[in-house]
């Protein structure tokens, strides 16, 4: 068997295509009931976020099931590579798969680096094949090592500490100057989606009060709605300013709305309490000597892209220590996959149970000397498919807690309720005895094996 992924992404295709791609969690679990059409691929998951659509599976022979998984997601999306170019897709085998996918993971092929929303996209993805029953042994193990190589990354290095948005710079500012910002009230001036994506990080830091004001009163109180805030009449803001700890300027207005000669008189009205202006608006909302008043703080949206700028670089020294991290992980998971400690475990039990059928079919064989080829055959298929229904469960549970804490523990559990170690002694006995039929033996062990 083998570990591959066919997919696109931002780096491969550009927009218009990867849309057409951009799978619905509906669509995507009717897509896994029809897998079980598709036999040359053992398992499966799909991952299909705004930025990227890719199917991790295990496939016996990765050259064989390259056309077979385009035609899958040909039928998830008919006709777009068809009239594209197939040469959007990228496909990966083995090593260079598991790579992929813990860089994924990890943010580190993300659009923005080091964005968090990635690692939670991956569990989705994983949790949603794992409950359709498209993944075994091998994407068990494989995608629980890559959430915790994801969840590593953030914990160890710094590659999500620092704001990499104009809008989240805002609000990392306002933190910088003046610390907890549960007590501050700000005043947002335009109701755009620079001030909605402002005014989400400030109320997700937890500041008291949100005041909204445009010149269209309309969106000022749809927008303060949303974050449960105070629309202001536009005419009236300078008011709410003096309330007001910070400003945050994001209009479309080709001129200065706040004038030095506002602030001025505004200042005594604050009795000596500083106020921070942002101006994130292109042209600027403020005059430039705002900055020069007393008790007055001023930054524009250069002084936040050179913020950005400055935190992007960090990401990227943080993403070589990241890299290091994955070639370590790497290491290990290769050699998991090379000896997976359960597999012995898997073929003692299959080994014992087919040895207990064998015998007790040729007990019963042998008190009815008159039965059929017919029926030999039914007494055949009826003991395999009992053995087969009894070991799904035991075998299915070991599949997934394989890649686990959990994964010692069941193959503690089967090898003494099952007595496997002493069957491997019974069974080296027994192997001159069965002879011939060793040959069938070890295709029922490859079957079940495979289960």
């Amino acid at each position: 068997m083998q570990l591959v992924v066919l997919g696109l992404n931002h780096r491969t295709a550009p927009v218009e295509v990867r849309e057409c791609f951009s799978f619905s969690e509906e669509k995507i679990r009717a897509a896994y009931k029809r897998l079980p059409e598709y036999d040359d691929i053992r398992e499966c998951v799909i991952l299909s976020t705004c930025n990227r659509t890719e199917m991790y599976a295990v496939v016996e022979e990765a050259d064989d099931a390259l056309p077979v998984m385009q035609e899958f997601l040909d039928h998830m999306a008919p006709g777009v590579l068809a009239e594209t170019s197939y040469d959007y897709l990228f496909y990966f085998q083995e090593e260079e798969c598991i790579r992929h996918l813990f860089r994924v993971s990890a943010s580190l092929d993300s659009l923005v680096l080091g964005e968090g929303q990635i690692l939670s996209q991956v569990k989705t993805a994983y949790a949603m094949a794992r409950t359709a029953g498209t993944t075994s042994t091998v994407l068990n193990t494989l995608f629980n090592r890559a959430i915790a190589v994801g969840k590593k990354i953030r914990t160890t290095t710094r590659i999500a500490y620092s704001a990499v948005s104009v809008s989240y710079a805002a609000v990392e500012l306002a933190k910088k100057i003046l610390g907890n910002l549960s007590a501050a009230n700000v005043l947002v001036l335009g109701a755009g989606e620079m001030s909605e994506l402002t005014a989400k990080h400030l109320v997700a830091s937890g500041v008291k009060t949100v005041f909204v004001s445009n010149r269209n009163y309309d969106r000022a109180a749809a927008l303060a709605d949303k974050f449960r805030g105070v629309a202001v009449p536009f005419e009236n803001f300078m008011q709410s300013a003096v309330e007001a700890d910070i400003i945050i300027t994001s209009t479309g207005a080709p001129h200065y709305i706040i004038h030095a000669w506002d602030v001025a008189h505004l200042m005594p009205k604050r009795q000596g309490r500083p106020i921070l202006f942002i101006d994130i608006a292109v042209p600027r909302d403020i005059e430039p000597e705002v900055g020069a008043i007393a008790g007055a703080s001023l930054y524009n949206i250069d002084d936040l892209e050179a913020v950005v700028e400055s935190n992007m670089r960090g990401r990227e020294q943080e993403a070589v220590e990241a890299e290091k991290l994955i070639d370590e992980e790497m290491a290990g998971i290769i050699e998991r996959f090379r000896y997976l400690s359960y597999q012995p475990t898997l073929v003692r039990l299959t080994d014992k149970a087919e040895r207990i059928r064998q015998r007790e079919i040729k007990r019963a064989m042998a008190k009815l000397p008159g039965i059929t080829a017919d029926e030999r055959k039914i007494f055949e298929n009826m003991s395999r498919m009992i053995v087969r229904k009894l070991l799904r469960d035991p075998i299915v549970r070991l599949n997934e807690a394989a890649g686990t804490d959990k994964e010692h523990h069941y193959q503690d559990a089967l090898r003494k309720m099952f007595k496997l170690d002493i069957a491997l002694e019974m069974a080296r006995e027994q192997e001159d005895y069965l002879g011939e039929e060793q040959n069938s033996e070890t295709k029922t062990r490859h079957r079940y094996a495979r289960q």
